[in-house]
């Protein structure tokens, strides 16, 4: 009698429809694969000789940019495996704004170094157990390599060696002009405790025209465009914000007014006039001399303003408006009338500033814990002010993270060549099966230089190597030694003396984060996948968006 196999149980447990996949071929491996993938589109954008990305998203917008946590938020992707690797990247954006892609990149390599152990016959929990260690072991010499501090975070040239290596990554070549700016913004809101240095103070407004050189920063919240009514400028203002129309309000029901003669006719206009001048003089009355809306303002709404010297001013964004709020300490009512003493803002001055053609508004605190600051970026397209609007918000949450932890690494992938080095020392003394994989964790940590020199064309096998006899030296002769994407000839430089920093709060947790989602991934050795719930799929229009009408 012939011995009968047994079939897999799982198909007769889920309905039809499901999908499966389970072992190490046929789920780890798939997963390292998907994860690869991913790593490997944002990989040529690393660094300052990084490549940009031309994509399209479901809305058919079109994004021009080298930056991580925008390619990935853009790239709808589906794959269960890559998407722990997108939420670990995310999460890095949310808590430190930058390094985002060097979550996907590192995790993307130790999953491929992964890959090769268990190609070799190591069960995915010993490589498990292995990453683990060296992971805890990594962190905690990473604390070691600081090579220098913030001293102060008041100081202009502290701040400028913190930022530079960051923006450098987005904005090659700007690196300085917008390094300017940026700390001229952060010490215009800088608290009295760096601790308390909040972001969202540092506001950035595009306006189209002119060059990247013309861009500046303004103090206070800038507006891209002008008052509605003659007055221009104001200063120590009561503001009163509305979200509804300036304007009278419609009723909710059609009514039929019956006029008999002339006089009933212009009594009619009067009381509507009437009704809408006392709403203006009441305002007046309480002392307000600025209005803010978030919808339009009506003809005869205007024509008292401009009467009672009331300055009007449309924000028709609510983000904009809530933060607007938050700075004057004033409460947004949603309907028309006039604001207690509690629910005004107070404003120092309120002027209209010409930046190039146009006009803007802007709401200045002199003496305040509120105090706000703008960048007006200028460019030529959109795209491009886009992205410095990207190396600004990068540059700025550095500066926060600096406020958090003052210390600094060597850049230029120089920390990444002594992580290495000293990991590799702590394999060799590592009994067991676990050497192996803390080996092979550090061999991954090689992928930050590689990349760096492929993205400038330098040759990677000949610089690599460079760095590891700079590295090897006796004694932290060789520490800062990184990447010199400018110097083709050697290849490499002291990051130190040629200031290019990174924070350590950040680096710290773009480790521990892929390291931490490259762990959930080995972990996971089954994917069962039900079918997705739908109705009739969305008509797709013939033709591909390229092509001509």
């Amino acid at each position: 009698m012939a011995l009968r196999v047994p079939k897999s149980t799982l198909p007769q447990l889920f309905k039809d429809g499901y999908k499966f996949s389970q072992g190490v071929e046929e789920a780890v491996l798939r997963n390292i694969d998907a994860t690869h993938e991913l790593s490997e589109v944002v990989r040529t954008s690393m660094g300052p000789n990084g490549r940009n990305k031309m994509i399209i998203n479901h809305l058919e917008k079109l994004f021009v940019t080298n930056d991580a946590a925008t390619i990935i938020r853009e790239l709808d992707v589906v794959h269960p495996a890559a998407k722990l690797m997108v939420m670990a990247s995310q999460q890095q954006e949310s808590e430190l704004g930058d390094n985002t892609n060097l979550v996907i990149i590192f995790a993307g390599e130790l999953l491929q170094k992964a890959a090769d152990l268990l190609k070799l016959g190591l069960h995915p929990s010993e490589v498990v157990q292995g990453y683990e260690l060296a992971r805890d072991r990594a962190l905690a010499i990473l604390e070691e390599l600081s090579v220098n501090k913030i001293e102060s975070m008041t100081d202009r040239n502290e701040l400028e060696k913190t930022i530079k290596a960051t923006i450098s990554s987005k904005q090659y070549g700007y690196e300085e002009f917008l390094g300017k700016l940026v700390v001229d913004a952060a010490l215009n809101i800088m608290p009295k405790n760096p601790k308390d240095f909040n972001v969202d103070n540092v506001r950035v407004v595009k306006i189209m025209g002119s060059s990247i050189h013309e861009s500046r920063v303004i103090r206070g919240m800038v507006f891209g465009r002008e008052p509605e009514g003659i007055i221009q400028n104001v200063k120590h203002a009561k503001v009163a914000v509305f979200t509804c129309a300036l304007d009278l309000s419609q009723t909710e029901t059609k009514g039929t007014v019956l006029i008999h003669n002339a006089k009933e006719m212009l009594n009619f206009s009067k009381d509507e006039e009437k009704q809408v001048e006392k709403i203006f003089q009441d305002l007046a009355d309480a002392g307000v001399k600025v209005v803010v809306t978030g919808n339009g303002i009506g003809e005869l709404a205007l024509h008292y303003l401009n009467r009672y010297n009331i300055m009007a001013v449309k924000v028709l964004s609510k983000f904009d408006l809530r933060r607007l709020c938050r700075v004057i300490g004033a409460t947004a009512l949603a309907r028309l009338g006039t604001p207690m003493a509690e629910e005004m803002g107070e404003c120092d001055i309120v002027e209209t500033v010409e930046i190039g053609s146009d006009r803007v508004t802007v709401f200045r605190q002199e003496e305040s814990s509120n105090r706000t600051t703008t960048i007006v970026i200028r460019g030529a397209t959109q795209n491009h002010m886009d992205d410095i609007e990207r190396a600004i918000d990068d540059g700025v949450n550095v500066i926060k993270a600096a406020a958090r932890d003052n210390r600094l690494l060597a850049g230029a992938g120089a920390v990444e060549m002594e992580l290495n080095k000293r990991l590799q020392l702590v394999a060799a003394k590592t009994p067991g099966l676990n050497q192996h994989a803390i080996k092979k964790f550090a061999e991954a940590l090689e992928i930050v230089p590689r990349t760096l020199c492929e993205n400038a064309g330098l040759e990677a096998t000949a610089v690599i190597s460079r760095l590891y006899a700079a590295h090897y030296q006796e004694g932290d002769a060789g520490l800062c030694i990184g990447v010199d994407v400018e110097n083709s000839t050697d290849g490499t430089m002291d990051a130190a003396k040629a200031t290019i920093f990174d924070s350590l709060a950040s680096k710290y947790s773009a480790y521990k984060l892929a390291a931490d989602a490259a762990i959930t991934i080995l972990r996971v050795d089954q994917i069962i996948m039900s079918k997705p719930a739908g109705g009739p799929k969305p008509l797709k229009k013939e033709g591909h968006w390229d092509e001509e009408d």
